[in-house]
């Protein structure tokens, strides 16, 4: 017997089957899950008002001895903006805020260094939307963020 994916009455796969019956897509979706160090929160104005960023420092591979990108996040979701700003203050004071998160639609942008070492040259920058914070740890402290008492930072 050939070894084959089960069919349905109309010949086609289950998978794709219940793909075909979902709503149309509009767009194509581009996520990265990760965990990584939380830094930089700010308020950004813009012409037409202000909105929430950050950055982190996503951790990958050797686990022993990680290496890091670092993403430039525009926050968006208030579930992800309510728990940014819960990890705002840890942030500030230097505590360690690692966090598992989602990103969407990243893509680079070119800048040029103002100061330092680097001054004149371009750098790149990994832009994307930050869409949740899934969970977090303050100093190796797990954070629970369905806990209204929290904990102190």
């Amino acid at each position: 017997m050939e070894n084959t994916p089960a069919v349905n009455q109309t010949g086609v796969p289950p998978v794709a089957a219940a793909m075909v019956q979902d709503a149309p897509k509009t767009h194509f979706d581009l996520h990265v899950t990760g965990i990584g160090y939380l830094n930089r929160i700010r308020q950004v104005q813009v012409k037409k008002g202000s909105f929430w960023a950050c950055s982190i420092a996503a951790l990958h591979g050797d686990i022993n001895d990680p290496e890091t990108t670092y993403f430039d996040c525009k926050i968006e979701g208030s579930e992800a903006l309510e728990r940014v700003k819960f990890l705002a203050s840890a942030v500030e004071k230097k505590m360690k805020v690692v966090v598992s998160f989602k990103l969407s639609d990243i893509y680079a942008e070119t800048f040029q260094y103002q100061t330092g070492d680097k001054a004149g040259q371009t750098g790149c920058s990994i832009k994307g939307r930050l869409l949740q914070i899934r969970s977090a740890k303050i100093d190796g402290m797990t954070v629970d963020f369905a806990d209204p008492v929290r904990i102190a930072a």
